[in-house]
């Protein structure tokens, strides 16, 4: 399941520098760095086992922003994925932030244990990265269903091979006590945490562990914990379905689209032709070819965001003249690969938590079926999704968590948002989160695109302000409406 914060793969966050300035000690009982661009930068220590807090270490990478103004504390930030890096979100804090919150709280990111700087889980070669993104998602025979499962074993046994002593300790629960241990660290007598994406089922896990700990939980974009993870797959390929609808309406009202059909459904016929033709010979792009999975991964990058859609149908207009290039160059920056064919670790690290994070189906006949039902309510976007999971069938780490309700129970207020046409988180998951937990309250928006926060609605924005500023949540149930 592929859960991501289009700030981050869109390439609007510069790589975090390293920490090359002379340590200082600190009052909160960590060696802060200057890393840059008014950023300091440090090492977090950690049991790799937390059952053996006494056993091996491993470092977190964390960096922050101090405050400009009259500091409330530090608010932790973290974008989702998983496999995302919170060193590179807060490296973007003037772009995803108030000024407002910036003056007043330190912003701290970390990368989650095994992301990035933080002990990164490696799997594949980049060639063979390549390789295993562009194998066929929509098997249309026995010999194309060998290939699928022989390439997910191939990444499974690859992370096991280079890195299977992290595998059994990265579910999202290691995180969340990691979290706490930052926590204290940073000398807080609670956590103020902003979450989008996979971040609220980081936060949500971490207020169920930690409920007398939390002062201020946002959790923007939220994963329903309840549910299994085949079935989360499947509502974020309708999740899909209904951002693209949503995208072709609106061009088709501007006269913008690149569709020789008029109607949203003969459109939306164009793009499933589009992909087809793609499986049955992929789409020439600079030396590269363009397979439907990689079309798939194009055609619904820029769906995370309103303002990507004059890109789509600039892409779209490409593809449907035989051109792949930009479905290519779209694809790439949700995988994390660079210009240079390199890969950052966000791809690897997104399997290996999700892998963790929920017990998979062993056998490959259950991908095959999840697949066939979710092509009849997502034929553009169903199967890829669901056979997108296939590595977790052959996962070498035992699951760590098992999928139920949170509830945090004496916890303060949680604020939960959720928007109605987001594609990768749907509205539905963040209303059964905000009623899982016991002080869950829940806000919802009226609009497009993936997350809400700082995503053009001041109703949003103010609420959220307002709650990490003061404690104090917007009524539960309130909506605020879309932007116009």
């Amino acid at each position: 399941m592929w859960v991501r914060v289009l700030a981050v793969i869109a390439g609007m966050i510069l790589l975090a520098s390293g920490c090359a300035a002379a340590k200082r000690p600190a009052a909160d009982g960590l060696a802060w760095a200057d890393c840059d661009d008014g950023f300091e930068c440090t090492k977090l220590r950690v049991p790799l086992d937390h059952g053996k807090p006494d056993g091996e270490k491993i470092d977190i990478g964390v960096i922050r922003l101090p405050a400009t103004g009259d500091r409330i504390g530090s608010l932790v930030i973290n974008p989702g994925g998983p496999g995302s890096s919170g060193i590179q979100y807060a490296r973007a804090a003037q772009a995803i932030l108030s000024r407002k919150i910036r003056e007043r709280f330190d912003i701290v990111g970390f990368d989650p244990r095994g992301v990035g700087e933080s002990e990164p889980v490696r799997c594949l070669s980049d060639d063979r990265l390549d390789a295993f993104l562009a194998l066929d998602t929509t098997p249309d025979s026995p010999q194309e269903q060998a290939a699928l499962e022989q390439g997910s074993r191939e990444f499974a046994d690859g992370c096991q091979a280079r890195s299977g002593r992290l595998l059994p300790h990265l579910g999202t629960a290691d995180a969340a006590r990691d979290m706490d241990l930052l926590r204290q660290a940073l000398g807080e007598e609670k956590l103020t945490y902003l979450g989008k994406s996979y971040g609220t089922f980081l936060g949500a896990v971490y207020a169920d562990l930690f409920p007398t700990k939390v002062r201020a939980l946002v959790l923007d974009g939220a994963l329903d914990p309840s549910i299994s993870r085949l079935k989360l797959n499947s509502d974020q390929a309708m999740g899909f379905e209904r951002a693209f609808r949503a995208y072709v309406e609106d061009c088709l009202a501007e006269g913008s689209c690149p569709f020789r059909s008029h109607d949203v459904d003969g459109a939306l016929n164009e793009l499933t032709d589009l992909l087809r033709r793609a499986d049955a010979q992929a789409l020439p792009s600079d030396g590269r070819q363009v397979t439907e999975a990689l079309a798939t991964l194009g055609a619904l990058t820029p769906l995370y965001g309103r303002g990507s859609w004059p890109e789509l149908t600039k892409t779209l207009r490409q593809a449907l003249a035989g051109d792949g290039t930009p479905l290519l160059a779209n694809a790439d920056r949700l995988v994390g690969r660079r210009d240079s064919g390199t890969y950052s670790n966000q791809t690897e690290a997104n399997m290996a938590v999700n892998c963790v994070d929920s017990s998979y189906p062993r056998d490959t006949s259950a991908y095959a079926t999840a697949a066939a039902q979710a092509a009849e309510r997502s034929p553009r976007f169903g199967p890829y999704i669901m056979w997108s999971s296939l590595p977790c069938a052959t996962w070498p780490a035992k699951p760590t968590f098992r999928n139920h309700p949170l509830k945090a129970k004496g916890s303060a207020p949680i604020l939960v948002i959720g928007t109605k046409r987001d594609p990768a988180t749907p509205y539905e998951w963040a209303q059964s989160l905000a009623s899982q937990l016991d002080s869950g309250v829940f806000l919802g928006f009226d609009g497009d695109g993936h997350t809400a926060y700082f995503n053009g609605s001041s109703c949003v924005d103010d609420a959220v302000d307002t709650y990490l500023l003061t404690g104090a949540a917007p009524a539960d149930g309130t909506i605020c409406p879309g932007i116009s």
